[in-house]
């Protein structure tokens, strides 16, 4: 069980995950439509960007949609468990 406080630190991890993976996906897709795709012509920072995100792709194909698709349901679900109110019976036995 999750307190709110550690259901919002929950959601936060979530969402800062989620905009991680989003990122990634964006540059995967403008290095797919890239008409050179030549990372030594790139600066560092996005060099170093691009081959993150292309390599984890390569390990790992299709991961990063699915955790697009998958991260709003948990983000979701822990939005919800906090708001409920706890159901009758479950309050703790002293």
């Amino acid at each position: 069980m999750l307190d709110a406080a550690q259901a919002d630190e929950a959601i936060a991890g979530l969402e800062r995950t989620l905009s991680e993976v989003r990122a990634r996906l964006r540059i995967i897709h403008m290095w797919q439509c890239a008409p050179t795709q030549r990372v030594d012509e790139l600066p560092d920072e996005l060099a170093r960007d691009v081959v993150e995100a292309v390599f984890a792709d390569q390990l790992a194909p299709g991961r990063l949609e699915l955790a697009v698709v998958e991260i709003p349901k948990y983000i979701e679900a822990l939005r919800r468990a906090r708001e409920a109110p706890p159901a009758a019976g479950d309050a703790a036995c002293s």
